[in-house]
């Protein structure tokens, strides 16, 4: 595994320009990859598409569909037997159905705003936006600060540090879904 330094450009004439310009400061062309990075939630990494099984932000939601059709449908269905004279056996189960649909909207209160952390810190790191993307793999720690100084240089953003490999120009492991480590 390698260290990768990657950086955002804006243009496609930016990262041809940036390629040229790492192979041209001694990188190896083979070890530098440029692609596009499409938004967060279109990488298609489930089998129904996008990046994740359940939506960020919903993961409490569960419990809140089942709090509030529990108290809904408690409430409801006290409320239809007490109505029982004037509804017959049908009150009760009415109500209950009813109350447990109306407390089940109990659950928009669990879900979060968009961009609102998560309380254990799931999404404190903002994921990577889309655009181009220019990775260069070394292994020599020094090369690093070469490697960001030039990528800054080239007008880059976002530039990040992973770890990874980068084999014939593919950066073969990278997981679009993952959080960078936003250096400069």
């Amino acid at each position: 595994m390698s260290m990768i330094i990657a950086g955002r450009f804006q243009l496609q004439d930016d990262v041809d320009r940036a390629r040229s310009a790492l192979v041209d400061a001694g990188f190896e062309a083979d070890r530098i990859s440029g692609f596009y990075l499409s938004q967060p939630g279109q990488h298609d990494m489930t089998p129904i598409g996008g990046d994740n099984l359940q939506s960020p932000g919903a993961k409490d939601t569960p419990e809140g569909v089942v709090q509030g059709m529990a108290t809904g449908g408690a409430v409801g269905a006290a409320v239809g037997a007490a109505t029982s004279p004037i509804t017959g056996p049908i009150g009760p189960i009415v109500g209950g159905l009813v109350g447990g649909h109306i407390g089940s909207l109990f659950s928009f209160s669990k879900m979060k705003d968009r961009g609102e952390p998560e309380e254990g810190g799931e999404n404190a790191v903002a994921p990577r936006t889309a655009g181009m993307l220019v990775a260069v793999a070394f292994t020599d720690p020094a090369l690093e600060a070469r490697a960001v100084d030039l990528l800054r240089g080239l007008g880059a953003h976002h530039i990040e540090r992973a770890q990874g490999n980068i084999v014939a120009g593919d950066w073969a492991d990278f997981d679009a879904s993952s959080l960078p480590d936003v250096i400069a």
